[in-house]
């Protein structure tokens, strides 16, 4: 019988140092991308790829995310009676969109140690890890895309784009070759991963992205697998073990993405989500054409 992915973690006990002042008292996760915080954005992608079960891994000062997925009382109170029916629908659509769970990292130790903090909650089941900082932009949900992978070849997914030149030795970075015709050839067989390399030593051009669709092997990959770069359990590292046992596919999904864990990331994806927008777009359009740039 063929599993399916309805789980989907969110490793979010990140200090955010990028964007002091701004996070000294909220969470990162909670800035606003115009009018919604970075992390909803990713809820509603697991959402509309079928996930039913969120699990948010977080840490110190971070209630402001529970807070925000829980119920408001008051705030719901005060907007009844008020009879401000659509900001109501809009509060009420938050808290009612999902089941979520919480579990507490102590110390961030890593990508790969926040993942293994889930393993209780995912137990022995496929499931789904979103890093909230990247913003996709998509017609068919990313996560989707990569869930109807994993549907069909019942292994790992992660979730690549091309990334040329210097910029490369940013990311986690596939060695892999085409895996066949499926998926307009947007399919790559894994046989290493080959973290942050210097430009010329990147083994290819397929940069590794915040999406994963990952088999609940990793758990015990990662369960004994070394600290590696700056003393945290990385997730790469894990990846590496699990290729010995399993196979490991890249993604090339389609869809444009947004680092908003970048300060001009973020600045560039909230001009292009407020001009997407009916409501802002025109007025927001107009006003920036007036700009003396």
């Amino acid at each position: 019988m063929k599993k399916r992915v309805r789980k989907a973690v969110f490793p979010a006990a990140g200090l955010g140092t990028r964007f002091l002042p701004a996070t000294k008292a909220q969470p990162k996760e909670m800035l606003p991308l115009v009018d919604k915080p970075i992390i909803q954005y990713g809820v509603e992608e697991a959402m509309a790829a079928g996930c039913d079960q969120i699990i948010m891994i977080t840490g110190r000062g971070k209630t402001a995310i529970e807070d925000h997925f829980d119920v408001s009382y008051e705030l719901e109170k005060m907007l009844e009676e008020r009879n401000k029916t659509e900001l109501l629908t809009v509060v009420r659509q938050i808290s009612d969109m999902i089941h979520v769970a919480y579990v507490r990292q102590k110390e961030a130790m890593g990508l790969g140690h926040a993942v293994l903090m889930a393993r209780e909650l995912v137990g022995d089941e496929p499931f789904a890890v979103l890093l909230a900082d990247d913003i996709m932009d998509a017609d068919v949900p990313c996560l989707k895309q990569m869930i109807d992978v994993f549907d069909e070849t019942q292994s790992s997914v992660l979730a690549t784009q091309v990334v040329e030149g210097p910029a490369i030795s940013s990311y986690g970075v596939l060695d892999s070759k085409p895996a066949d015709g499926r998926f307009g050839g947007r399919l790559y067989e894994v046989s290493n991963l080959v973290e942050k390399p210097k430009p010329q030593d990147a083994p290819s051009n397929l940069a590794i992205i915040g999406r994963y669709v990952l088999t609940p092997g990793i758990f015990e990959t990662l369960s004994r697998t070394p600290l590696g770069a700056g003393g945290e359990l990385q997730l790469t590292d894990g990846l590496k073990l699990l290729l010995a046992k399993e196979k490991i596919y890249g993604y090339v999904v389609e869809g444009k993405r947004h680092d908003t864990g970048d300060k001009l990331g973020f600045l560039k994806a909230t001009v292009e989500f407020a001009l997407k927008r009916a409501d802002l777009g025109k007025e927001f359009r107009t006003w920036l054409k007036q700009l003396e740039l």
